[in-house]
């Protein structure tokens, strides 16, 4: 099922689109090898819900601008503070031609070496892919529940791929692993030697004595 998202071109750019802009408006530019870089708006309430169900690697079917344009969220700039999206990149496919974009991993599926209690490391978190828009998966999960034991791994080539799907990444690059949980040792602060504390004072007395003794004479 192809998502829409209905856009309209902006005929203003800069500080007069902002003042322009609906409260509900996320400015955005639609561009590709044949489509030439056009300003658009879209609705930023659909666009958060778009991304957050389809992420980046999905294509959507942007409508409003003639014919219906296949494209895929290409960068997304958040606000810093409220982290809510102040401009969209959609990137135009062109029509035939494959795509490649980052896929994000998702970890499945429950692991008896970490049941007893060492560590799973996720050393990928999304893997480039290379396929025709059609093709491309929305995500791709790895079953960690083949890492039994301490040292076990699980590596690109062992990952179910769809077909149609090119990984660009090498077969034996680590995708997650297990090791031992690091415990740190508490070294507790070593006992006052009391005897040396006594000697050190008794000396000190002593030599007290010594230069009063000096003293008098």
């Amino acid at each position: 099922m192809t998502i829409t998202v209905a856009a309209s071109k902006r005929e203003e750019t800069g500080k007069r689109a902002k003042r322009l802009a609906l409260p509900d408006a996320l400015s955005a530019v639609v561009y590709g090898p044949k489509q030439e870089a056009t300003p658009i708006t879209v609705s930023l309430r659909t666009f958060q819900k778009v991304l957050k169900e389809a992420g980046e690697s999905s294509v959507l079917e942007l409508t409003g601008l003639g014919a219906p344009l296949q494209v895929l969220i290409h960068d997304v700039d958040h606000d810093p503070v409220t982290n809510i999206p102040r401009h969209a990149d959609f990137y135009a496919i062109e029509k035939g031609a494959k795509v490649e974009v980052a896929v994000p991993l998702v970890f499945v599926g429950e692991s008896p070496a970490v049941k007893g209690g060492a560590s799973l490391v996720k050393v990928l978190h999304e893997l480039e892919v290379e396929a025709a828009p059609a093709d491309l998966p929305h995500e791709l999960t790895v079953d960690i529940s083949i890492l039994a034991n301490v040292g076990d791994q699980i590596h690109v080539g062992a990952l179910s791929i769809p077909k149609g799907v090119e990984v660009k990444a090498e077969p034996d690059q680590v995708v997650a692993l297990i090791q031992e949980v690091a415990v740190e040792e508490e070294t507790a602060a070593p006992a006052p030697d009391m005897a040396a504390i006594e000697v050190e004072k008794k000396g000190k007395e002593e030599g007290g004595e010594e230069a009063e003794g000096e003293k008098g004479e």
